[in-house]
Order: structure tokens, then C-alpha cells, then sequence
């Protein structure tokens, strides 16, 4: 079995895992609904921590990065099921279903689903088709499952109306505090622009009145700086911050650090212990 199954390509997923796996960096396109079969997942983002057990439903919003960590637990392995609510099946639900999204949504970006029997019961219809190997659900098979869990969502929360319907592009957000928040994800500077509804060019025109400097040379300062912190104040070892702060490797931390402060980030360690 692939890992993980697409049940219905870009919309149902199944995941499986043995092992535990810490995704460093992941990007929502879409609202994402997500039911824990076994194991434990570990949500981290700019303004939320959560923790998934075997049973327990979770919303992810749409247009946030963050970090999953992805743990089997004795004896049960990982077992997630993940629904992709992509936008444009959401358009067409809203408009089949006339649905009113006033009031604007001011609720958190990660919603944590309380146990509902029929959702649950929704979650098991779709099992069999990811453990089955000789059975498939045709596209129009999906799409009524989707929207089937959409209603079912909706019945359970209604109040989420506002928050799965508001098709709204990113506003223009603070764009000072939201890059002291998220600087350590290691996505490209398009996407942090997309992030906080500029263009590119205005992302970086803004953020040169911000900042005083490019992105990419803010982005590499502000990460090394708090590297030198985490090593120097809280004693850790680059090896075990490195990925969390946004290099793709050790040696070009220890190359970027070292080009930076005139030392290596090892000889860091020695001098602040």
C-alpha cells in the first residue's frame, strides 16, 4: 500500500505509518478534515498547538503553514483519514445550497471537531475503499462524499458556515507581526507574499519599509540570530535546531552561521557551556 492512498486523487486521502515522521514544513491550499483512525498527530502553527488521539476529528484552515509530527503508538500504528475540501466544490455547494456565510468568522484557523456519531460513522464508509485494493471510488462516488461530509460538518457546527464558505482573498495583514511569527518555516518568499495578500513585488516593496532590508537577507539574520540563542542561552545542539529554523541542511547552517558570527555553531556549544 502506498503511503499515503489517494482514495479520490487531490481530495481523500488514507495514511499509514509505522514510524513516526515529523513533516517540517506544510502548506494548506485548502480547508482540510482530518479523523484520526490510530496513532497520535501533533498540529503545530503560527498561533496554535494541538494534539489528535485515535477517534478525535480536527478542521484545518485554509492558507496557514505549520508542522505535523506523526506518531504510531504501541501495538496500533498511524492511521489518519484527511478529506480536502478544495475550493471550488465548496463554491458549488454554497451556491446548490443557497448558504448565507454572514457573520464574518473570527474563530481560531484549527478547529478541533467534537465527537459526533455521524461523522465518525461517515469516516467509516471510506475506510474500506482505502484497504481494499480491488475496489475504487469513481469521481462522482467522491464528490457525494465530500459534500455528504461537508453537511454532516456543517450539522455538527453550524456556526463553521462563515468559515468554510468566505471565498475572500488574504487581506493585507500586518505584515511586521506576521513575519516574526512564521520567519522559521522554510517556504519561499512567494508564498510568504501570498500569505499576506500582496503580490510579490508588493510583498517585498512592503517589506523593505518594514524591514529596511530584502526578505531572503532578513530571513537568513533573523534564523541565525535565534540559533545563536538557542545554542548559547538554551544550550541545544545545532543538529537538533537546524531543520526548525529553516535550513535545508546542516552543513549549510553550519556554513551560514559560521560566515556570520565567525565560528562554527559547534564551537559555540564549547564556549557556552
Amino acid at each position: 500500500m502506498t503511503n499515503p492512498t489517494e482514495i479520490l486523487p487531490g481530495v481523500i486521502f488514507y495514511s499509514y505509518l509505522s514510524a513516526e515522521r515529523k513533516d517540517k514544513v506544510c502548506f494548506w491550499n485548502h480547508h482540510t478534515l482530518v479523523l484520526m483512525v490510530s496513532g497520535q498527530l501533533h498540529l503545530e502553527t503560527a498561533d496554535q498547538r494541538l494534539e489528535l488521539k485515535a477517534g478525535e476529528m480536527l478542521l484545518v484552515g485554509k492558507n496557514q503553514l505549520g508542522t505535523l509530527t506523526k506518531t504510531p503508538l504501541p501495538g496500533q500504528g498511524y492511521e489518519s483519514i484527511v478529506i480536502c475540501l478544495q475550493e471550488d466544490l465548496l463554491r458549488k455547494i454554497a451556491l446548490e445550497e443557497q448558504i448565507d456565510t454572514s457573520p464574518k468568522y473570527v474563530g481560531p484557523s484549527n478547529v478541533p471537531v467534537p465527537p459526533d456519531p455521524f461523522l465518525l460513522g461517515y469516516f467509516q464508509s471510506i475506510i474500506p475503499y482505502a484497504q481494499a485494493t480491488a475496489e475504487t471510488l469513481t469521481e462522482d462516488m467522491g464528490i457525494l462524499k465530500v459534500k455528504e461530509g461537508v453537511k454532516l460538518l456543517l450539522h455538527s457546527l453550524p456556526q463553521l458556515r462563515s468559515y468554510l464558505f468566505d471565498f475572500a482573498e488574504p487581506h493585507k495583514i500586518d505584515l511586521e507581526r506576521f513575519m516574526m511569527t512564521n520567519f522559521h518555516f522554510n517556504v519561499p518568499v512567494e508564498r510568504f507574499a501570498r500569505l499576506t495578500g500582496r503580490s510579490l513585488a508588493g510583498f517585498k516593496r512592503d517589506f523593505a519599509k518594514t524591514f529596511g532590508v530584502p526578505p531572503r537577507q532578513w530571513l537568513l539574520d533573523k534564523r541565525l540570530k535565534a540559533a545563536k540563542h538557542l545554542i548559547e542561552q538554551k544550550h541545544q545542539k545545532p543538529s537538533a535546531i537546524y531543520l526548525d529554523l529553516g535550513f535545508e541542511s546542516l552543513p549549510h547552517f553550519s556554513r551560514s552561521f559560521k560566515q556570520k558570527f565567525g565560528k562554527a555553531p559547534t564551537n559555540l556549544i564549547k564556549t557556552s557551556q
